[in-house]
């Protein structure tokens, strides 16, 4: 036996916060939502295809250490994009030759974002 993959990694975010999220997760960081199955819906929180779910946890607080990490395909127009929403974005030179930094949600959870590697 092996563990092959990651298959999701779940965040919380506050009662009644899947609006603030959807504005977040998709307008900023352009995810793509999927739905629940049906029995999971009547809890709220939501997916998105890209790996991230966000559960809704009544006095939720945000992950500020723990954070899943997203590789994308052009951190530059990705950082544009979240300063101009108003996010910050806070580069880190830990890892020679890997660009890298991060960013908070709206309700504080730490989100990591990796330039993909040039093929």
């Amino acid at each position: 036996m092996k563990v092959i993959r990651i298959d999701h990694v779940q965040l919380a975010i506050p009662p009644d916060g899947e609006e603030t999220a959807r504005a977040f997760y998709i307008g900023v960081l352009g995810l793509t939502e999927v739905p629940k199955p049906e029995a999971m819906r009547a809890r709220g929180g939501m997916w998105f295809a890209e790996g991230i779910h966000l559960g809704i946890e009544e006095g939720m607080r945000p992950s500020v250490k723990m954070h899943p990490a997203l590789v994308v395909s052009d951190l530059a127009a990705l950082e544009a994009r979240l300063r101009a929403a108003h996010y910050e974005f806070i580069e880190a030179h830990e890892l020679p030759g890997v660009r890298r930094g991060h960013t908070r949600d709206p309700f504080g959870n730490r989100i990591e974002l990796v330039q993909e590697a040039a093929a």
